[in-house]
């Protein structure tokens, strides 16, 4: 049995990660003062360069006010120190939020006509891009050339968001939501150069949540699944590159950023969302809690009290097997599937035991196996497992955040992965 690693975010000269938010000329400009806010209070060292247009929107003394320093504007101020080479050079991360279509075609083109987009030039750092727009200029085929570019460069481009845009449109293009965003700017910073977007290019589903049986249209059977970690591994997936089909069963949890949600509430349209994406997808991760039975005769209308105390008989029938069923009827060659077992162990075996018994059952490459005995890790922020592999590796994670096993996952995910 191996011990994995922990992810751990530290600058490279051991101080402050220090972090340059560009803010280019888009509405959404406002809410990159709540991403500096948390960027700062949480110890980062951020130096903020905005565009002439994002001064239009929001004004340099705010930026210097949440910051704590001086806002670098142009490449005219401070000549002495050559900002245009050392803001970029001396960056552990860059994060232009928002970013607009034009900042990404300067910077897939290699244009550099402002302090913004000389940063992006001499940065050797992680990039990370989280775009703002409207829909029609999302989807534009320039605008996503130039995103597919500089993904290629090894940037992560994160997907916006879907709702509410400027006026009364909607639609895809809106930025997503800033902690989101600085959750990804944390995964990020926690691999540093060394990990890298090693699931660029790859389509990865996760499921997560759990789901619910209604047996009259105000009770259900449930359970209590977070999909806290389900959402770990969707957030962790998106940093590392991967575009991330997120299937969220009954999640009261703020949408990660970049990642595409699908909401469902019983195990039957889990399973059918789950089987559909699957089809296009290098990994599946079923790190949702789906119920194993269902009441066969639901009622339309709420069940009452009988008035001599006696209680109604319900009829269950057993849920289909997602996790056999998309690890025994392969989607694609060389797809891997992960599988969740929480187990308290019993008079049959231990829980490790269990975990065995039922990676071979499933048919999965992988299963996380969690002792959940009086109830651990359901809605708690940390987790520990052991990671059961069909080649008889076991990798035991130390109880830590439920990102640090996201990424232990990935990691097994990425070594079984086919190349190319």
């Amino acid at each position: 049995m191996t011990t994995s690693t922990t992810h751990e975010a530290a600058s490279p000269s051991g101080e402050r990660p220090r972090v340059v938010l560009g803010v280019s000329g888009g509405i959404a400009a406002y809410k990159a003062c709540e991403l500096l806010r948390r960027l700062t209070e949480s110890g980062h060292d951020v130096t903020v360069v905005p565009t002439a247009a994002a001064l239009e929107f929001v004004g340099a003394p705010t930026w210097s006010a949440l910051s704590g320093k001086p806002v670098a504007t142009d490449v005219w101020s401070d000549v002495h120190e050559v900002p245009h080479v050392r803001i970029g050079q001396s960056a552990d991360l860059v994060v232009v939020a928002p970013a607009t279509a034009d900042v990404l075609a300067k910077a897939a083109h290699g244009l550099a006509d402002d302090l913004l987009t000389n940063t992006l030039l001499t940065a050797r750092c992680p990039v990370v891009f989280a775009p703002a727009m409207h829909t029609e200029m999302w989807e534009h085929p320039a605008t996503q050339a130039n995103v597919a570019t500089l993904r290629e460069r090894g940037a992560l481009v994160i997907e916006p968001a879907e709702g509410r845009l400027t006026g009364k449109d909607t639609g895809k293009g809106r930025l997503p939501e800033p902690l989101e965003i600085f959750d990804v700017c944390r995964e990020v910073l926690a691999r540093g150069t060394t990990g890298g977007l090693d699931l660029a290019g790859r389509h990865v589903v996760v499921s997560a949540g759990g789901t619910r049986e209604y047996l009259d249209p105000v009770r259900f059977l449930g359970n209590r699944s977070s999909g806290l970690q389900g959402y770990a591994l969707a957030r962790a997936a998106a940093a590392r590159g991967a575009e991330v089909t997120l299937v969220a069963a009954n999640v009261a949890l703020p949408d990660p950023a970049g990642v595409k949600v699908v909401r469902v509430e019983t195990t039957v349209q889990l399973r059918d969302e789950v089987v559909a994406a699957a089809a296009a997808a290098d990994a599946v991760v079923m790190a949702a809690a789906p119920a194993d039975f269902r009441p066969t005769d639901p009622s339309g209308t709420k069940i009452k009290k009988a008035a001599d105390g006696s209680a109604p008989a319900i009829t269950l029938a057993q849920n289909p097997d997602i996790l056999h069923e998309i690890s025994t009827q392969r989607a694609r060659a060389g797809q891997v599937i992960v599988g969740f077992a929480a187990e308290t162990g019993d008079d049959t075996g231990s829980v490790l035991d269990l975990g065995r018994a039922k990676l071979a059952r499933k048919g999965c490459d992988l299963l996380v196996v969690n002792d959940v005995s009086g109830g651990a890790v359901f809605g708690s922020p940390e987790n520990e497992a052991v990671i059961l592999g069909a080649d008889g590796a076991a990798v035991e994670v130390a109880r830590g955040s439920k990102s640090a096993l996201a990424h232990v996952i990935w990691d097994e995910v990425t070594r079984r992965l086919p190349s190319g």
